[in-house]
């Protein structure tokens, strides 16, 4: 299955109808997707919007609700694993949108964040409605290779991946936000870098490889997430 082109054209969805959805082909696909590390346990349970507390002016038919022991980029972790559902849904006509300011109505300590999801003719955009930074604001030089991370979705369109060039791929790293941003992002950003990595993965999915450098460069300003081999 070719998710790529899916990339270039995805929305966050924000408009839904009430459309019902057959399931069975979403925990499918779950079931058959590549974790960036296999080692993290995960789950998920779709929800449907009674169930879940949500502050958002807008809402969805159905959530899918992500839970994960706390180790290591679990975080990340999460972003890579959903963020290839995401474009799964879109290939098959359901939109999709990560939802930061929801939670469940039934507690659980291991919850981190959901996605919405439904039936929706609001769902794809040309690429030149992106708003993204450049190629050179992402790395330490302008390289295509990086268009499939560049337009991968983030919390408040926060972007705060950055990959510098290595002999065989890629050092990625993390914006470290202000003070201000840091309180709203502490929690999300790594999940955004996660997403990138989805993007990276699906754009070259016969050679990635993610792992991690004992001998990375610290870079002022940035936080050493892991290494990429595309």
């Amino acid at each position: 299955m070719n998710l790529e082109n899916q990339i270039y054209v995805r929305k966050s969805c924000r408009n839904y109808t009430d459309e019902e959805i057959d399931m069975t082909p979403i925990h499918e696909f779950i079931s058959n997707v590549k974790p960036l590390d296999d080692s993290i346990k995960y789950d998920y349970e779709i929800l449907t919007n009674d169930k879940v507390n949500i502050r958002t002016r807008w809402q969805a038919p159905y959530y899918l609700a992500l839970f994960s022991e706390k180790n290591g980029n679990y975080l990340e972790n999460l972003g890579f694993i959903f963020q290839q559902l995401s474009l799964y849904l879109q290939s098959i006509d359901i939109g999709s949108c990560w939802v930061g300011m929801a939670s469940l109505k039934e507690k659980r300590d291991d919850f981190v964040i959901s996605i919405s999801f439904g039936k929706s003719d609001k769902m794809t955009r040309d690429r030149s409605a992106f708003k993204r930074k450049s190629l050179a604001e992402i790395s330490d030089y302008a390289d295509e290779k990086l268009i499939p991370a560049q337009l991968a979705p983030s919390a408040i369109n926060s972007q705060p991946w950055y990959f510098k060039h290595s002999n065989d791929g890629f050092d990625v790293y993390q914006i470290k936000q202000n003070i201000i941003k840091r309180q709203v992002l502490k929690k999300w950003n790594p999940i955004d870098v996660g997403i990138s990595l989805a993007h990276m993965y699906v754009a070259n999915e016969e050679n990635f490889e993610f792992y991690k450098k004992t001998d990375f460069e610290n870079i002022k300003g940035y936080t050493y997430t892991g290494s990429i081999k595309i």
